[in-house]
């Protein structure tokens, strides 16, 4: 099956990007997040290098795996539900095919062709790759969406690993009595990096995609601070 089409002219488009892109931006988002609040919270009760080392590259280690793991099982699931769906839709095609074929005709013409055009379409579409036209149309599948566990797992992973450890090198880098603040100041650069990075290579606008990374790492810091301050830590 296939549903690739050739442009009559050239566009640059990111959309292809989107499933591995999303993995990347969650695994460095999280990386970076993750271990440095782990780091500020045990520099907090500890911040002998020895602790913060342990704890960082703890967290840099179970955290890639988690996010690698999670992705290829979350995406693995969202990828049996695409098969099953285009395997109901094969049988569907084989056992009922006229009244598939009216139903894309019903699709086409809710998208505001005549339904002499809408028919039209839906025969010919059904003539060239009936299951095609429907897993596009009807199901809203193609293969620049198409769930890649694999891809998913690796984007994610790496990118959780690399950015993981620019905290853990900014608070090994700094002296026992500044790991905090230099941990957060890190933090906070590397996500606003991250969050124009991303949008960069999706071609979206830069500030309103760091602003929200930013936001929410800091966040996320605050939190860690705050949990601290509860059990009598102050960070």
């Amino acid at each position: 099956m296939t549903l690739a089409y050739t442009s009559a002219h050239k566009e640059l488009h990111y959309v292809d990007r989107a499933g591995w892109l999303r993995a990347a931006v969650l695994g460095a988002n999280d990386g970076i997040v993750s271990v440095s609040s782990l780091i500020v919270g045990v520099a907090a009760a500890d911040p002998s290098p020895t602790a913060v080392l342990v704890a960082g590259a703890a967290g840099l280690a179970a955290g890639a795996m988690s996010m690698a793991a999670g992705e290829y099982v979350s995406v693995s699931s969202q990828s049996d539900v695409e098969r099953a769906d285009i395997a109901r839709e094969k049988q569907a095609l084989i056992d009922t095919p006229e009244a598939e074929e009216a139903e894309l005709a019903s699709i086409y013409e809710s998208r505001g062709l005549s339904p002499a055009t809408a028919a039209l379409v839906a025969r010919e579409l059904t003539a060239k790759d009936a299951l095609a036209a429907h897993t596009r149309d009807e199901l809203g599948l193609s293969e620049v969406h198409a769930a890649n566990p694999l891809q998913a797992a690796f984007a994610s992973g790496v990118t959780f690993t690399v950015a993981a450890a620019v905290p853990l090198a900014a608070a090994l880098l700094a002296p026992a009595a500044q790991i905090i603040p230099a941990v957060v100041i890190t933090t906070l650069a590397s996500l606003a990096a991250l969050g124009a990075i991303g949008a960069a290579a999706g071609g979206a606008p830069k500030l309103p995609a760091t602003a929200r990374v930013l936001f929410w790492g800091a966040a996320a810091m605050a939190i860690t601070a705050g949990v601290g301050w509860v059990f009598g830590v102050s960070v």
